[in-house]
């Protein structure tokens, strides 16, 4: 859905975002108009600024406002990490952004990230309208399914694990389920959900389109996350009961969850995606070695051990979710020390 004007104006964040901003550029004005206190007032400008991003990180003006500070700084470096940060958020390659650390920022900085936004708007909104615009303005022509294609490739590759860019992409995956696109939409948001799997709202949005689907395993497996993620939320307890509730005057189903082959199955598909983002490779580490010769360490023990030390927590997470499942209670204490590190 399009965000209305009322919506913005009752966003708390987004209204600390405008005001902070708005600090930033009054004390840049008073920079400029006292020489004096120039260093002074640019230094409580960029402060504003960074506020103004931290609080509302979606808003396109922010971003400007303190790479324009930087440029008026002349801090070369500063404004180079201002742009790391941003393709950080869009998601972006960042091992791509090393062949730009020659390049002279207070020269082309400010052209680099308009041009970042003219590709990446920062808005669902405004992505999809730029999306449909390259594809010739019909959203249902066969470009606008090339850009389709082409964004749900880069998708596959980048990296989400940062917060801002899995709510970023959250949400454009929610414009193309709008749009129709429900099996895309979920296989794209099973590789942010590897990712991060600590993104509960998004695990909700997933379940409840499997849910309206008729896909009640995959639908119990969703909501049986959130609540291991969130306990006090209560969502694969309340759909259980809408499964096994009476409705229009017919029987109640007695049903207490999916297979144990299907909850694994599900669990292995959400490990093999995290390991496209592995920090450290396994076969990089030394193998654990027992103190005692003679002591035993399980093996997918040892394992939770090297991802946790290197980590790969998100793989971790999964692998004792997997082995919770199949009844290996020793792995209840790695799973609560995954979430507690998520």
């Amino acid at each position: 859905m399009r965000e209305h004007s009322g919506d913005n104006l009752q966003h708390p964040r987004r209204n600390l975002g405008n005001r902070y901003r708005s600090q930033a550029q009054k004390f840049v004005r008073l920079a400029k108009s006292d020489p004096e206190r120039s260093e002074s007032n640019f230094q409580w400008a960029e402060q504003n600024a960074r506020q103004a991003i931290l609080h509302d990180f979606t808003d396109e003006k922010n971003w400007r406002c303190l790479a324009d500070i930087k440029v008026e700084l002349e801090d070369n470096d500063g404004l180079g990490i201002v742009l790391e940060d941003i393709f950080t958020v869009l998601g972006r390659d960042v091992d791509q952004f090393e062949r730009l650390k020659n390049l002279n920022y207070l020269e082309y900085g400010v052209e680099l990230l308009e041009a970042a936004f003219a590709r990446d708007p920062l808005t669902a909104d405004a992505w999809w309208d730029a999306l449909v615009a390259r594809g010739g303005g019909d959203s249902q022509s066969d470009d606008v399914l090339l850009e389709i294609a082409d964004f749900a490739d880069r998708c596959r590759d980048l990296d989400f694990r940062d917060q801002r860019a899995n709510i970023i992409y959250g949400r454009r995956i929610e414009q193309l389920r709008i749009q129709g696109f429900e099996d895309l939409f979920i296989e794209l948001c099973r590789h942010l959900l590897a990712h991060r799997p600590s993104n509960h709202e998004l695990w909700m949005q997933l379940g409840r389109l499997h849910e309206r689907r008729g896909e009640t395993n995959s639908a119990w497996s969703c909501y049986d996350h959130v609540q291991t993620l969130r306990p006090h939320i209560s969502a694969r307890d309340e759909f259980l009961s809408r499964l096994t509730t009476t409705m229009d005057g017919g029987e109640s189903q007695p049903w207490s969850g999916p297979e144990l082959k299907h909850r694994t199955a599900f669990l292995e598909q959400m490990e093999s995606l995290t390991r496209r983002v592995r920090t450290v490779e396994l076969s990089e580490q030394e193998e654990p070695i027992a103190e005692v010769a003679e002591e035993f360490v399980h093996p997918d023990m040892a394992k939770l051990d090297v991802l946790i030390e290197s980590d790969n927590i998100s793989e971790a997470f999964f692998l004792a979710r997997r082995l919770v499942a199949s009844g290996e209670v020793w792995a209840e204490s790695y799973l609560e020390k995954c979430r507690s590190l998520m």
